[in-house]
C-alpha cells in the first residue's frame, strides 16, 4: 500500500489513476459504478468506512494492473501480510440484510462436520449466483460453522483469478483453478496450455482428495445462474461430464468423498450482467440483499431415476437431472 493512499478520497484517487492511465478506464468506471450502488445499499454502514474499503479495494486493483497475481492451480488464502481473506468478508457484509437472511438443515451440516473431522471428504454440488459466493458462504456460516467457510475449497473459472478487481477477493480463498468449457476456447491460442492446466488442476485435486478431511465446492452449470425468459431466477442446467469426472476422481481417492447439494441464493446481492460477457470488466451494481444457504441430504450417486438405463451417456445426464432438481427445490425454499 502506498503510504498516503489513506489520506486521499476515493474521487481524487480515481481521477489521479485515470491520468496516470495505469488502471484500465474501464475497470475505475466499474469501481465508481460498484461505489456508487455500495453507498445506497450499505444503509447502515458510515460513509467514512465504506470509502476506506473502496480505497483499499483501489489500490489492490492498481497493483494487480501493476504486477498481476498469478494463481496456481490450487491457490491457498493468503491471510498475511495483507488479510485478503477478511478484506472479502469485509467488503460484502455491510450489503447482506441479516434478519431476513437463513441457513437451512443445520442438521446436514453437523453430519458433514463429523465426516470431516473423521477425515473423510465432502463435495457440494451447488448453484452459482454472483462473485461474491464464497464470501456470503463464509459470512452465513460464521455463526455456527467458521472453520468451515473459511476452509472450503472452490472450484474456481478463469474470471475471478484474471479480472483485477475480483482478483483480491480471490486471493483470500482456497482455489481449485480451472478453466471452464465456456472459455477454453477464448482465445483459441490458448486453448492447449488451457487444457493442460486444467489436467494439473484434476491432479492437485486427486492429491487433496487422497490427504482427506476436504471439503470442495463445485458448481457443475459451469457459471451463474441467471433469469429465465418470465424473469425469474433458476438454477442453471448440470453439466453430466463435470459430475461424472468428479465423481470419478471422488472413487480413486483413498478417503470415502461424500456428495451433498447446496442451495445458494445471493443473486441480489451482486447480480451478474444478463447476458454472458466473454471480455473482463463487467458493472458490479450493489444491492443490499438477504441471502440464504441450504444444505440437502448426501446424494447416492449410483441410485437416482434413471440410473437403470443402458447407455452410459442417458445414465450420466439422469444423475444431473437428479442433482439439478435437489438443488433446485432446496432453492425454491427461499422467500
Amino acid at each position: 500500500m502506498e503510504k498516503n493512499s489513506k489520506s486521499k478520497s476515493l474521487a481524487s484517487l480515481l481521477k489521479l489513476y485515470e491520468q496516470e492511465g495505469i488502471i484500465p478506464l474501464r475497470y475505475l468506471r466499474s469501481i465508481e459504478t460498484f461505489y456508487a450502488g455500495y453507498l445506497d445499499a450499505a444503509i447502515e454502514e458510515p460513509q467514512e468506512r465504506i470509502e476506506k474499503i473502496f480505497v483499499t479495494l483501489l489500490h489492490l486493483v492498481k497493483e494487480q494492473c501493476l504486477h498481476p497475481f498469478s494463481f496456481q492451480p490450487f491457490h491457498k488464502l493468503i491471510r498475511s501480510p495483507f488479510d485478503y481473506y477478511q478484506f472479502g468478508i469485509d467488503l460484502i457484509r455491510p450489503l447482506v440484510d441479516f434478519p431476513r437472511s437463513s441457513v437451512h438443515r443445520l442438521d446436514e451440516l453437523q453430519k458433514i462436520t463429523a465426516l470431516l473431522e473423521k477425515g473423510d471428504n465432502i463435495i457440494f454440488l451447488a448453484n452459482h449466483q454472483t462473485e461474491a459466493d464464497p464470501q456470503a458462504l463464509s459470512i452465513l456460516l460464521e455463526p455456527t460453522h467458521p472453520k468451515l467457510g473459511e476452509e472450503m475449497i472452490f472450484v474456481a473459472g478463469e474470471r475471478v483469478i484474471t479480472d483485477p478487481l475480483a482478483v483480491p477477493a480471490s486471493q483470500g480463498r482456497n482455489l481449485l483453478c480451472i478453466y471452464s468449457k465456456r472459455y477454453i476456447d477464448h482465445p483459441p491460442e490458448d486453448k492447449e496450455k488451457k487444457q493442460q492446466h486444467n489436467k494439473r488442476t484434476m491432479q492437485i485435486m486427486s492429491e487433496l482428495l487422497s490427504e482427506g478431511g476436504k471439503a470442495i465446492y463445485v458448481a457443475p452449470s459451469g457459471g451463474r445462474d441467471r433469469p429465465n425468459a418470465s424473469g425469474a431466477i433458476e438454477v442453471a442446467p448440470y453439466d453430466p461430464q463435470s459430475i461424472e469426472m468428479f465423481y470419478l476422481m471422488a472413487k480413486k481417492s483413498t478417503h470415502p468423498t461424500h456428495f451433498y447439494p447446496m442451495a445458494l441464493k445471493t443473486y441480489d446481492l451482486l447480480p451478474p450482467p444478463e447476458t454472458i460477457q466473454v471480455e473482463l470488466g463487467e458493472e458490479r451494481i450493489a444491492k443490499r440483499a438477504a441471502i440464504h444457504l441450504a444444505f440437502g441430504s448426501e446424494i447416492d450417486m449410483e441410485k437416482f431415476p434413471g440410473s437403470d438405463a443402458e447407455d452410459k451417456h442417458e445414465r450420466r445426464a439422469a444423475r444431473a437431472t437428479y442433482i439439478h432438481d435437489l438443488v433446485s427445490k432446496d432453492y425454491a425454499l427461499f422467500p
